[in-house]
C-alpha cells in the first residue's frame, strides 16, 4: 500500500506537462540497459554495464546523479527531480556496491551496506523516515552494526 502511494504521490507531483520539471541528468542510453537484481533487495534492479546510478523499482527507472534522486517515464527520461523523502526504501536499501558511479566520499563507506542516507541529508531527514521504528538502521545513528567509530556524540536524543 505505501509503494502505491508514494507511486501515486509522484505522479500527482508531476502533474501537467506545463508544470513538471525535466532535468537532463546526463543519461542518455541508446536502448533499456540489461538489468539485474540487487542481492538482498529482490525489488530493484541496477544496470551494471551503464555508467550512471540507474536502478529500476516498481516499472519506473530511478536514477541517483548529482546527489539527488530522479525518476522517468523511460530510461532517457524526461528526468523529473524526487525530494528525498519520496525515494522509495527499497531503492534507498540498495548497497554502495551498486551503484556503477557512486560519488566519492562514499568510497569510505562500507560497499556492502547502503549509502548513509541520513549523513547526505541530515538527521532529521532520517527521523522523519522513521528508520528506527521499522527496525533499520539510523542511517549510521542506530545502535547494533552500523554503530559511529567514535566520532559521535554516543548516544541518541
Amino acid at each position: 500500500m505505501y509503494y502505491a502511494l508514494v507511486t501515486l504521490l509522484v505522479l500527482v507531483l508531476a502533474g501537467p506537462a506545463a508544470a513538471q520539471v525535466h532535468v537532463d541528468v546526463g543519461i542518455h542510453l541508446p536502448s533499456p540497459p540489461q538489468l539485474v537484481v540487487v542481492p538482498g533487495v529482490p525489488t530493484v534492479r541496477y544496470a551494471p554495464a551503464v555508467q550512471a546510478n540507474v536502478f529500476l523499482y516498481d516499472g519506473q527507472p530511478w536514477a541517483f546523479a548529482h546527489g539527488a534522486w530522479y525518476v522517468a517515464s523511460g530510461y532517457n527520461g524526461p528526468w523529473i527531480l524526487v525530494q528525498p523523502q519520496y525515494v522509495p526504501r527499497p531503492i534507498l536499501r540498495v548497497p554502495v556496491m551498486y551503484y556503477p558511479v557512486p560519488p566519492g566520499h562514499w568510497k569510505q563507506w562500507r560497499h556492502e551496506q547502503p549509502p548513509r542516507w541520513g549523513h547526505e541529508w541530515g538527521r532529521e531527514w532520517a527521523e522523519k523516515r522513521h528508520w528506527k521504528d521499522q527496525g533499520d538502521e539510523d542511517e549510521g545513528h542506530g545502535k547494533g552494526k552500523g554503530h559511529g567509530k567514535g566520532r559521535g556524540r554516543g548516544h541518541d536524543q
